[in-house]
């Protein structure tokens, strides 16, 4: 594998940053995580924008999205796979240990490529008791701070799920730990605005346009009255949830959510960046 970092490729024994990197010590940066098949970056420009929006919020150095575009064409072609997820980290560089950054940021670029397998059409997930807040200071950015992702991710898996679904401070429904949600509700998917806390996911913003789903704000309860739900992300695409909760969906992926597999795939499969 050849992994880029700060301009050049290298191989993994040979790409290291700094113990002092300020993405290390206190979760100082942003990231994107795309899909790749055939060696080509789903939706790239969406998620350089992304990038681009989450590092302002946090404060950080304009990126360079023509470098980071090169970064992410390199790395795949450096190490090809027909299927495979490119995750690109943009982070505040070497720092003194604490919260504060140096007094000249430079960030540290980079960029690697894993194969991954085609996931499978449903999937179960659970709801955790803790909360993502919606007014926090990282709310809606994509930082490499993902501590609580990491504990309700490990609950979920312990009772054999593979995501975990908050609430917000205000009970309300909000998002998975690295998916939004979407529940069926009267033949009509719906979501949860961005005002809610929950990541703009480039996956969720292309069902909105491309089929007739809405947003909404929702209570947690709509997870239990809804006919069908589903997660969407990059490496996702459109998943079925077949149990949620111990309870069963045994029509998943339902009519509602089959057709928003079915137009994903189509028009994903036509333009490569949308």
């Amino acid at each position: 594998m050849r992994i880029w970092l700060n301009g050049t490729l290298r191989t993994e024994q040979e790409a290291g940053v700094s113990v002092f990197d300020h993405g290390l010590t206190v979760g100082d940066g942003v990231f994107e995580t795309m899909k790749t098949v055939d060696g080509a970056p789903f939706a790239l420009t969406r998620h350089l924008d992304r990038l681009a929006r989450s590092a302002a919020g946090l404060g950080l150095p304009a990126p360079d999205l023509a470098e980071l575009r090169r970064a992410c064409h390199e790395t795949v072609a450096a190490s090809p796979h027909p299927l495979g997820r490119l995750r690109l980290t943009y982070t505040g560089g070497s720092a003194p240990m604490g919260s504060d950054r140096a007094e000249t940021v430079t960030p540290t670029v980079l960029a690697a490529h894993f194969p991954i397998t085609r996931r499978p059409d449903t999937t179960a997930a659970v709801t955790v008791r803790w909360t993502r807040n919606e007014r926090g200071a990282l709310s809606g950015l994509k930082t490499t701070s993902y501590g609580e992702n990491v504990v309700a991710l490990a609950a979920a898996r312990a009772r054999a799920a593979t995501e975990a679904i908050f609430p917000n401070t205000t009970g309300a429904l909000c998002e998975g730990t690295g998916t939004n949600v979407f529940v069926v509700l009267g033949s009509r998917a719906w979501t949860p605005p961005l005002s809610s806390g929950a990541l703009a996911g480039v996956t969720r913003a292309l069902v909105l346009e491309w089929t007739d789903a809405q947003e909404a704000e929702l209570p947690m309860d709509a997870l239990e009255r809804a006919e069908e739900v589903f997660l969407t992300s990059t490496t996702r695409d459109v998943q079925a949830v077949a149990r949620l909760d111990g309870r069963d969906l045994p029509a998943a992926p339902g009519p509602v959510t089959a057709e928003a597999m079915r137009v994903f795939a189509e028009r994903a499969a036509a333009d490569v960046d949308p």
